[in-house]
């Protein structure tokens, strides 16, 4: 039986991001013949057209989509292989593409970086900050060896390796009555305006959880009518008087509260944390190195 070689698997992984051979060849630094050439014998390995060829772009035929889903893992592995080869002996050196997420990556990598320079000098890190769910599918894909994120997520098909637990805290506006005690009971935050992250981000479910709320869906009495897009923004807009809300604790920390009017407190007793994580393709032969990470993390 003829199997598919990684070139035409590369080649069809290409051909469904980029939406035409030409992008594709270009991508793939080859001719469009070639690379045209290249998917036309995938065909004939499967048995079946994989693209259909359109006016408007290329079109991936039920056949062609499962193949591209089963190259990305291939083609993963095979990248993992190289990797694994390169760095035997030599934990992490050379390539390794990190994944963060914009609620933690301002609080840790101005901290982690510098250590892990001095730890392991070899080491080029590739970062990449996006959501929760952009980064799994990256670690999935092949995209990505590792990623830094915050549980509770659906990490299906992912290992993880500990590095911290994050409480959450009150953030009110300044001489807000909640800021009156040591601590805030997030039943009293029920009748506020509560100013979220909006929609996408773990922290928003996360900051409902710790809350014990169900997510806004618009119009009740007490919902906010605000999302923010960013904890920076989200500050800010405590500080203005618009809300309330939840900042994770190595934000504040990192003195985020600082920029604006705002109060902190500690929840009660018993309030949900997120747990930070460093999460890799369960399989990968880069895990090691990510527990190393998360290990070198802790230190952080």
């Amino acid at each position: 039986m003829m199997l598919p070689t990684l070139r035409q698997l590369q080649y069809l992984k290409l051909l469904a991001e980029h939406g035409s051979f030409s992008r594709a060849a270009e991508a793939a630094h080859v001719t469009q013949p070639t690379l045209s050439a290249g998917v036309q014998e995938l065909e004939k390995v499967l048995g079946a057209p994989v693209v259909d060829r359109a006016r408007s772009g290329v079109i991936l035929t039920a056949v062609g989509e499962e193949a591209v889903r089963r190259a990305e893992d291939v083609l993963a592995r095979a990248e993992d292989l190289v990797q694994a080869a390169r760095s035997a002996g030599r934990p992490l050196t050379g390539r390794f593409r990190l994944g963060v997420i914009p609620t933690i990556a301002p609080f840790v990598l101005p901290s982690a970086l510098p250590l892990l320079r001095r730890k392991f000098p070899d080491l080029r890190l590739y970062l990449r900050e996006d959501l929760t769910s952009k980064l799994v599918a990256g670690l999935k894909t092949g995209a990505l060896d590792a990623a830094l994120i915050a549980l509770p997520y659906d990490t299906t098909g992912l290992s993880t390796a500990h590095v911290s637990e994050d409480a959450f805290l009150a953030a009110v506006p300044a001489n807000h009555p909640l800021c009156a005690g040591e601590t805030v009971d997030p039943a009293d935050m029920e009748g506020e305006h509560l100013i979220l992250l909006e929609d996408g981000h773990c922290l928003r479910e996360h900051a409902l959880a710790a809350c014990s709320l169900d997510s806004p869906r618009g119009g009740g009495e007490g919902e906010s009518p605000f999302a923010a897009t960013s904890l920076h923004t989200l500050v800010q807009m405590v500080g203005s008087g618009l809300g309330v809300s939840l900042l994770p604790a190595m934000a504040v920390t990192a003195g985020l509260a600082d920029t604006a009017p705002v109060s902190v407190r500690p929840l009660d007793a018993g309030a949900p944390t997120r747990e930070i994580v460093v999460a890799w393709r369960a399989g990968s032969s880069r895990g090691p190195e990510a527990r190393l990470l998360a290990e070198t993390l802790k230190e952080v």
